[in-house]
């Protein structure tokens, strides 16, 4: 299976399957020096993890790390970085039923066409839980982003109808949501539980906010510094749409309105708006990059539906087992780790890193 890799000179490769043993990353290209150590990574990986509240998926998994190699006396050598995670909560019985039917909103039939043959049990290697080995790298480089003074917070500010206002970031971690409203927060929450209970789901949109970035960040003409995010992001299964800045709103724009003004001062070049999002012609500008990414409702729902079964008979379908109602608050840290990924990569690119810093 191919595609499996993302990034040049900072790489990761995921493996392993939702019911499978384990997931997990090899992270190559990740300069020696870097002081990390096992909770680095976990503090995002417990960020994800199922089983956090009413409106996550009630599978219980501890979610350890294990780092195998690539660190030594709490800082990085420069050797690949192996990283594990064990899965100690599958009950893969709960996924008898779907061995010979397709789950509509599912990666089965695509995944059956493509390979003739299809782990059925929670997905496989389309399953979600492939994030947790994403995240656990992404750790990793938004630790050494964070060494560059780099910052990456992201966090829900839409949920079906409710649409949040008057944000306070520094609240994002205080509720199960992970919306920079604590009222509004609550709000969706009740709408959330109710759905749940209904046997129905909800997308919702997630922002990312990317501060501390030095100008000129990205590679012109296909290594724009967003469409290197915007791959990153839209490689994880659930998210549909992403956009920068105003994005599909400057469509409605003129340029006398879409365009940020630059001013010198004391402080350097700037701009006095950010219509762009941080990024002009496939570079950073200096300015916070903001992107907005579409999360689509999980396709796992009670209700039932349409759908065929593997030799092409019209049947129903109903999906029980354990899954996320909203996925928008476990999407929060995998937005930042493949941002972070990207990041971390077009850094080394654009500082001609060959081997170490």
């Amino acid at each position: 299976m191919a595609g499996n890799q993302f990034g040049s000179l900072f790489s990761v490769t995921t493996f392993g399957e939702s019911h499978g043993e384990a997931i997990g990353a090899i992270v190559d290209g990740c300069p020696a020096g870097l002081p990390l150590s096992d909770a680095d990574i976990q503090h995002d990986l417990d960020r994800r993890r199922p089983g956090q509240s009413s409106v996550t998926t009630p599978r219980k998994e501890a979610d350890t790390i294990h780092v195998l190699s690539g660190v030594f006396n709490g800082k990085t050598t420069g050797a690949p970085i192996g990283l594990v995670i064990y899965n100690e909560n599958q009950q893969s019985k709960d996924y008898s039923h779907l061995e010979s039917v397709f789950r509509p909103g599912h990666a089965d039939y695509t995944y059956t066409q493509k390979y003739k043959h299809r782990d059925h049990r929670g997905g496989g290697r389309s399953s979600g839980r492939e994030t947790a080995a994403r995240v656990a790298a992404g750790a990793i480089a938004k630790q050494w982003l964070r060494q560059h003074g780099i910052q990456l917070q992201a966090y829900t500010i839409a949920v079906g109808p409710f649409t949040v206002t008057d944000m306070d970031l520094s609240v994002v971690e205080t509720n199960a949501i992970r919306c920079p409203n604590t009222q509004q927060a609550a709000e969706i929450q009740a709408y959330i539980e109710a759905l749940k209970a209904a046997g129905d789901s909800v997308g919702g949109i997630v922002q990312l906010r990317i501060t501390g970035m030095p100008v000129g960040i990205g590679e012109p003409c296909f290594d724009k510094l967003d469409a290197v995010l915007g791959h990153a992001i839209l490689s994880i299964g659930t998210i549909k749409g992403v956009e920068f800045g105003d994005g599909f709103a400057t469509a409605r724009l003129l340029g006398s309105e879409s365009n940020d003004p630059l001013h010198s001062d004391s402080a350097g070049i700037h701009t006095t708006s950010n219509h762009a999002g941080g990024i002009v012609g496939g570079l950073s500008n200096g300015e916070a990059i903001v992107v907005n990414a579409a999360v689509k409702a999980p396709s796992s729902i009670q209700k039932n539906q349409d759908t065929v079964t593997r030799d092409g008979k019209n049947t129903t379908l109903s999906v029980t087992g354990r899954h996320d109602p909203c996925i928008c608050p476990r999407v929060v840290p995998v937005v930042e780790a493949m941002a972070a990924i990207a990041l971390m990569d077009l850094m080394l690119i654009h500082s001609g890193y060959p081997h170490r810093e």
